[in-house]
């Protein structure tokens, strides 16, 4: 289970958690850049907690540097993105039939080590759901899918998080994950792939549909 870093001081938190959903939701223009002194002062706190949080965005894809050496808002592409989501259900659907096509059966103790909840989850729930996924995914017995696996979902996280903006969003979607689980620790890989193509079609309409609102946003401005 991911474990969510220290962010130590509330205003840090308060600096990070503010100025990435304004990024996911299409606040800035891109090129535009997110001068330090300037949002702390939106935000009522020193510089230090922005230049933080500007350095932890830029880390997880959601912000880039310009060339006076600030920080913008990243751009996505939404045709790459879906192109992604592609490759990440084939993969996903692999494993799911791997046992099907003559190999080994799913690890049962690496099921059982899946969490049955999601507690505590917070603006990082797109990293647990990475890491049910991956999990899931191992349970199959080939590393390198589960490998590749996790490179895709690194390079669709930036959207992926639109899909994660309400508390009614994430546990709709713990919800889907145990729909998932329940018939595939029975052995049930049939019914297991059908719930787990109607979670992807879901999450990529949201993530598709928020994107889409982010860009038109950010492009207006």
């Amino acid at each position: 289970m991911y474990t969510a870093p220290d962010t130590g001081s509330p205003r840090r938190e308060l600096a990070y958690q503010s100025l990435k959903h304004r990024l996911l939701v299409g606040e800035f223009p891109p090129g535009r850049r997110l001068g330090e002194e300037r949002l702390a002062a939106e935000l009522g706190v020193s510089r230090t907690p922005v230049r933080e949080a500007l350095s932890r965005l830029h880390s997880e894809g959601l912000v880039e540097r310009l060339s006076d050496g600030g920080y913008g808002p990243v751009l996505p592409d939404l045709h790459l993105i879906r192109e992604l989501y592609e490759i990440r259900f084939v993969l996903e659907k692999g494993a799911l039939r791997r046992p099907s096509r003559g190999g080994p059966a799913h690890d049962a103790a690496a099921l059982d080590a899946v969490p049955d909840r999601d507690e505590d989850v917070d603006s990082d729930f797109v990293l647990l759901d990475e890491d049910f996924h991956e999990r899931v995914a191992a349970s199959a017995g080939n590393r390198e899918l589960t490998g590749t696996l996790r490179k895709v979902n690194e390079r669709i996280r930036i959207v992926r998080m639109q899909d994660f903006l309400t508390v009614d969003r994430i546990a709709q979607t713990v919800d889907q994950h145990l729909g998932i689980l329940d018939p595939l620790i029975h052995g049930d890989l049939a019914e297991a792939e059908d719930r787990l193509v109607g979670h992807f079609d879901e999450s990529l309409a949201i993530v598709e549909e928020r994107t889409a609102v982010a860009l038109t946003r950010m492009l207006g401005r």
